[in-house]
């Protein structure tokens, strides 16, 4: 992880690089029909004529599981730099809980009981693939792995870090675990102290955005509740868009 801007919350308000515009999209498990339909708002939100010319779309992780069509998560995210307006945007996917799960079923490192578990027979169903590795990995297609290969943990952006789950408090930013980023919960959640940077992040539900001084989360439980949430940042500013 790059050395990020640290933030006194007493003496500034957090923000991002001049000339940037954010948006950053929570965990989708499965519903691609929503993410096609925030991707629409947000493609008409960047064409406004005050939008600066340099344009980020980072997504937190969990695009699979439970809801039904994991496969055409992946495949549009997978080539989203393909597509108007999207090949004209920096594009940062974030590794979640539930891509580790997969991939480690998918390499044989564990039986998949876990993964199974948590919505990972709804992934297996979008490929048409059984309950074996070897048979899930004939059927997923090679840029589908490559995407789930080349997730990374973390991003940063001025004052804000975005993580799937969170970070440890107490760790600098640039010592914090994989396990951490992808897992934590409660004592991230229950810390009120700065972290060095705002943290955007998903995995833990929340009915609509939790926006505190330390963290803002926005998975919003997309493959339930219907709603997919971005969350736009500007200089200052922060907004959210929603399916």
């Amino acid at each position: 992880m790059n050395k990020i801007d640290k933030i006194d919350f007493k003496l500034t308000s957090p923000r991002v690089p001049k000339g940037t515009r954010v948006y950053a999209i929570g965990d989708i498990h499965g519903r691609v029909d929503l993410l096609d339909r925030l991707l629409t708002t947000i493609a008409k939100d960047a064409r406004n004529k005050t939008a600066p010319r340099r344009k980020l779309l980072i997504t937190l992780g969990d695009y699979i599981d439970r809801g039904p069509d994991s496969a055409g998560v992946i495949e549009r995210l997978s080539t989203l730099h393909q597509q108007a307006p999207f090949k004209n945007f920096e594009l940062r996917f974030l590794k979640g809980n539930h891509e580790h799960l997969m991939q480690r079923f998918l390499d044989g490192r564990d039986d998949g009981r876990m993964w199974l578990g948590c919505g990972g027979v709804e992934t297996l169903k979008s490929y048409g693939a059984k309950w074996t590795p070897r048979d899930a990995a004939a059927r997923i297609p090679k840029h589908h792995r490559k995407f789930l290969d080349d997730l990374v943990l973390t991003h940063q952006e001025g004052h804000y870090l975005f993580a799937h789950a969170g970070v440890r408090p107490g760790v600098a930013l640039d010592q914090q675990r994989a396990q951490d980023i992808l897992w934590i919960r409660d004592r991230f959640l229950n810390a009120r102290d700065s972290f060095g940077a705002v943290v955007v992040h998903g995995h833990t539900p929340v009915d609509t955005p939790d926006v505190l001084k330390n963290r803002i989360a926005i998975d919003t439980r997309a493959w339930a509740s219907g709603t997919l949430t971005a969350l736009a940042l500007e200089d200052t500013g922060q907004r959210f868009l929603s399916t």
